[in-house]
């Protein structure tokens, strides 16, 4: 199943309603921002659509371009994820969604959106939780490629130079079809999030690009007072000698 007939069913629309929730209680407003998705994020950004000042959906080879209309024309891309075709510290916010779990270049995928990334700028990552039940099914896409728990995210994150700030998580009911009514999904997420916080289907981490050193991450010196030499034998015999 492709990532647009999963969205449009009755069970996609619950996974994208359960997770916009979460991120846009992360990201209230994006007025004015220049945002980036990478992965499959139309679904996600199209609330911002009309408040952001630009919004640009990148998606990698593997997964296909869908074309989306915005008021500035299409704003859909094909990218190679290890080689973003953005200059340097150009993205207010950042989203990847089905970008971390099936990336053949992971490593480099971060460090290029370190790069596209303002200081200051904040990156938020949802991905299919390793404990959960989703990552354990075939029904929809977040059951491909490797889920990751939040000690993985939270290691990725602080490798590509990112420091998380904001951890939460969505779909705590199973995936299956006669859960995905809205009265269902709403008591679903209550009882997950008060009784089994690390069992949801996805996790939503929010990272800042930070560009000072933290002096609290174990790696300062400690400076030592300086040690002069005594002058060299050479200039004492010469004020001497005067």
């Amino acid at each position: 199943m492709t990532l647009e007939k999963f969205y449009a069913t009755p069970l996609g629309c619950a996974a994208q309603n359960m997770a916009a929730r979460r991120l846009g209680t992360v990201w209230p407003d994006l007025s004015g921002q220049d945002v980036l998705g990478l992965g499959y994020t139309i679904p996600y950004l199209q609330p911002y659509f009309s408040a952001a000042r630009r919004i640009i959906l990148a998606m990698p080879g593997g997964q296909g371009a869908i074309a989306q209309s915005h008021k500035h024309g299409v704003i859909t891309c094909l990218v190679e994820e290890k080689l973003l075709p953005f200059t340097d510290a150009r993205f207010d916010r950042i989203l990847v969604v089905h970008g971390v779990e099936e990336s053949d270049h992971l490593t480099a995928m971060m460090g290029e959106l370190w790069r596209v990334t303002k200081p200051e700028g904040r990156v938020v990552i949802i991905a299919s939780n390793r404990g959960g039940l989703w990552a354990r099914s075939d029904r929809s896409p977040f059951g491909a490629g490797r889920p990751f728990s939040r000690l993985q995210l939270r290691d990725l994150l602080k490798t590509s130079g990112f420091i998380p700030t904001i951890w939460s998580g969505a779909l705590y009911a199973p995936p299956q079809k006669f859960l995905a009514s809205a009265a269902r999904l709403s008591m679903c997420e209550k009882f997950g999030e008060t009784v089994l916080p690390g069992f949801s289907g996805l996790v939503l981490v929010e990272a800042i690009k930070r560009l000072y050193v933290d002096p609290s991450d174990g790696n300062a010196q400690r400076v030592m007072r300086p040690v002069f030499s005594p002058a060299p034998v050479g200039n004492a015999a010469t004020r001497s000698e005067t």
